[in-house]
């Protein structure tokens, strides 16, 4: 589930403003970006609530369909996002609101086995966008190439291995250290938690690079959607590591 997620220097690369350079007056903006991620925030929000209810009234396998349907709804959708920038302002919403039928399914169920998990997910979601932001505006963790290429071989080695661990599936066999709760299993997961963590910088990074480049103004949305899908796949894993440790 949420696939792509694990996988977001897809939607932000070095030539992701390529070609998409504003041709008016009119150029993406840093607060423009800002306010789209607030509307891409509040669509998550308002369907994961829509969701997190539904599982809550309804049986957990009619809650599982509909999340599993809407998070491939938002691969397919987040796909067309990224090879049709132009469309982001209508596609990114859409991805936003997929993908929160598919949160919010999902953390309800889990948040029934370990009550409390997806609050407290949520919580250090928010604080490390916060220290990320902070890090980033301060300078602390600068944003080298050395940096960019690191980070884009680690997350491609964890959306791999991720994927070897879905079609494994399919046999009735997953990579033990992603879902053990044990001491290594966990350090797996804060690994792959500070892997996601480190994506945000790269997020503001280009961010503010197509802002200097004075990208075309529909590249707020399409900034908003790159950040949505880190902090979503920051989101997931942290709501892995929190069930995790309370299996101990």
């Amino acid at each position: 589930m949420l696939g792509l997620a694990r996988t977001s220097n897809l939607a932000l690369n070095a030539t992701t403003f390529d070609s998409h350079v504003a041709e008016g007056s009119e150029s993406m903006t840093l607060q423009g970006t800002v306010n789209k991620t607030g509307v891409l925030l509040l669509c998550l929000c308002v369907s994961s609530a829509w969701s997190w209810n539904l599982a809550r009234s309804e049986s957990p396998t009619d809650v599982l369909s509909w999340a599993f349907i809407a998070s491939i709804c938002g691969v397919i959708v987040a796909l067309i996002t990224i090879y049709m920038k132009e469309f982001a302002p209508f596609t990114s919403p859409l991805y936003a609101l997929l993908q929160g039928v598919a949160l919010g399914g999902a953390s309800s169920l889990i948040d029934r086995i370990f009550p409390g998990v997806a609050i407290h997910a949520v919580e250090l979601t928010i604080a490390i966008l916060g220290m990320m932001l902070l890090a980033y505006a301060s300078g602390v963790v600068p944003v080298t190439e050395k940096f960019k290429i690191g980070l884009f071989a680690a997350t491609g080695g964890i959306a791999l291995v991720y994927f070897i661990d879905s079609v494994l599936s399919f046999f009735g066999m997953r990579v033990p250290l992603i879902h053990d709760a044990g001491p290594w299993g966990i350090v797996v997961s804060l690994v792959i938690v500070a892997v996601a963590a480190l994506n945000l910088l790269q997020n503001f990074d280009l961010i503010v690079t197509g802002v200097d480049q004075h990208a075309a103004k529909y590249m707020e949305w399409y900034g908003a959607f790159a950040l949505m899908v880190t902090l979503i796949w920051l989101y997931v894993e942290m709501l892995r590591l929190v069930a995790k440790v309370r299996r101990r």
